[in-house]
């Protein structure tokens, strides 16, 4: 049943399911519960949960990745959610999974070997140091980040890496509150709401994702130095 219901979203939304992609999912849910044994990679460790509310929530920030992106980042991706996700459902996209916690990075690198993707990358790393590197800089076609802060610091997090007319896609809860106290960030970090998409799902509960295009660079400056965007957020 877990499988299903994911497959009947995946079906709703038009995205198309292989037995490889299946498969691949399987795999890489035996391998996060093992791994959460020892390691605390998440909290959610009923299988149904993980299909419901780590893989059909990726398949809604799936569904909004442009047809003609190619690079993709997901910064803080935790046990890779939802970029894993994502380059399991098209292998042919390029994304770079970067998380601060060695640990979660080491399952990531263990998972895209036994996967055997080609062009996925595991880095470990903090968006304020990243985003000054001009290899990672304003070189995305795509950014993804799943509940990591609030969305004042989280663009600041996540906008240095998108390029121009790139876009941020952000997974958040329902609600218009954080929108309203992002309008300075958004636009000092050369942003612009392009789209708001409240999740059609009887499973996933108050769910939007907020699609934040790139319309100018970022200012050298973003992101400050570590800790700043959250405690002192724009």
């Amino acid at each position: 049943m877990d499988m299903e219901e994911f497959k009947k979203y995946a079906e709703k939304e038009g995205i198309k399911i292989t037995d490889k992609t299946i498969a691949d999912l399987e795999l890489y849910l035996k391998e996060l519960l093992e791994w959460n044994e020892k390691f605390n990679l998440t909290g959610i460790t009923e299988p149904q949960d993980i299909w419901h509310k780590h893989f059909m929530d990726s398949l809604t920030v799936f569904k909004s990745i442009p047809e003609k992106a190619i690079k993709i980042i997901d910064i803080g991706t935790g046990a890779g959610l939802p970029g894993l996700v994502i380059q399991i459902l098209n292998p042919r996209l390029h994304v770079t999974l970067m998380d601060a916690t060695g640990k979660k990075v080491e399952f990531l690198k263990h998972m895209v070997k036994i996967l055997e993707l080609k062009n996925t990358i595991a880095i470990q790393n903090r968006a304020e140091i990243l985003g000054h590197n001009p290899s990672y800089r304003e070189s995305f076609d795509v950014a993804l980040s799943r509940a990591v802060a609030l969305l004042p610091t989280l663009l600041e997090y996540v906008l240095p890496f998108v390029k121009v007319g790139g876009i941020f896609i952000a997974q958040k809860k329902d609600g218009l509150e954080e929108i309203e106290t992002s309008a300075e960030a958004i636009k000092t970090l050369g942003g612009n709401i392009k789209e708001k998409i409240k999740i059609d799902s009887e499973i996933l509960l108050e769910r939007q994702l907020i699609l934040i295009e790139k319309i100018k660079g970022t200012p050298k400056e973003y992101p400050r130095a570590e800790g700043l965007a959250k405690k002192r957020p724009l």
